[in-house]
Formats: structure tokens, C-alpha cells, sequence
């Protein structure tokens, strides 16, 4: 069976957290992406960062940095970005992590499946959908640039559009940063 490729989703501009990249921003001692791809290299041998502007920050992790091809779309560009370098290399699905997220399930990407799917998690007595922690066909890129090219930006929307599965996932997994007190914790 063929392994999923997955792309960290590293683009954003952080404007909650004072600007930056999030995965490089501290927690415990150690970058964001570090905790990330210490959960992530157990799921996929094929791994790669959507950043844009000097790839050279991440250049330590040894992996290869995709820039966004559509600029200011948020993370739809990255999953956009995603899937047309999986596809580039041959896959049929690519896996997508925001590059803020810590405590990946052990079968996350088996739960996942061949997509498309998005991960959700308990908080307190809801579930909370992870759009950002996914798997997505790359025969879904076509329309996501066409979607993308209309004017939308939002992920759920487009998720629900192309009918995507929300997987749920029980225990304290998912957490990711917004804010410079999140970090702290």
C-alpha cells in the first residue's frame, strides 16, 4: 500500500501571536515543529513544509519547502499547495498538519484514510473540527483552485463542499497555538 505524503501547513502570518512562524515559535523549550515531526516521521517517511518567503529558516529539519503558488488565501493555499506537490510526485492523497498542531494520534493517518477527511477532537463535551488535519484526493485540486479563484477562503466551507468525512478522535490530541499564553501552557 502506498504511504501518504504530508505537508505542514507553515504559511500563515501568526497576526494572533504578534507575527512570526508559528512552528518556529518556543513551546517547552522546543519549536512547534519539532514536538510535530517527533509525532509526524512515525506516520510518513514523505514529509515536506508550505512556507513562503526564506525557505532557509526551516533548512535545519532537512526537509523540502513548497511555497504557496496562490498568495493570501490562508490555509486552502496550502492545501492547495499540498496536493499539487503529491501529485507531482505521484500520490493520489496527500495528509495536511498545521504546523502548530502537537499530540498526533498513533492511527491518524490509517483513521484518515484516503480522504477526503478532516480530524475533530473533544473539548470539553463538543467536538471541534480540525480542517487543517486532514487528508485530501489531489484530484480535488482542479476545483480548490477554481473555489480559491471565486473569492472563498474558508476551509470547512470547501471541506463540506467536497463532501469530507469528519473523523473523530477521543483524548487530548490537536492542540495547537493561537496566542502568545498558549504557549505557556
Amino acid at each position: 500500500m502506498q504511504q501518504t505524503p504530508v505537508m505542514i501547513l507553515a504559511g500563515g502570518q501568526a497576526t494572533r501571536m504578534g507575527g512570526g512562524d508559528k512552528p518556529l515559535m518556543l513551546w517547552r523549550d522546543r519549536p512547534l515543529i519539532e514536538w510535530l515531526l517527533d509525532d509526524l516521521r512515525k506516520h510518513s517517511p514523505k514529509i515536506a513544509i508550505n512556507a513562503n518567503g526564506e525557505p532557509q529558516r526551516f533548512a535545519k529539519y532537512w526537509l523540502p519547502v513548497v511555497p504557496d503558488e496562490l498568495p493570501d488565501c490562508g490555509p486552502l493555499s496550502g492545501i492547495l499547495t499540498a496536493m499539487e506537490w503529491a501529485a507531482a510526485s505521484g500520490f493520489s492523497h496527500v495528509g495536511v498538519i498545521a504546523g502548530d498542531t502537537v499530540g498526533l494520534p498513533d492511527d491518524l493517518l490509517e483513521r484518515l484514510g484516503a480522504g477526503p477527511s478532516y480530524a475533530a477532537s473533544r473539548v470539553d463535551s463538543e467536538w471541534r473540527a480540525h480542517p487543517t488535519v486532514g487528508v485530501w484526493p489531489v484530484v480535488l485540486a482542479t476545483g480548490l483552485r477554481d473555489y480559491l479563484g471565486s473569492g472563498e477562503r474558508r476551509v470547512m466551507g470547501w471541506a463540506k463542499s467536497v463532501g469530507a468525512t469528519e473523523v473523530r478522535f477521543d483524548g487530548e490530541v490537536f492542540r495547537n497555538f493561537n496566542t502568545p499564553a498558549d504557549l505557556k501552557g
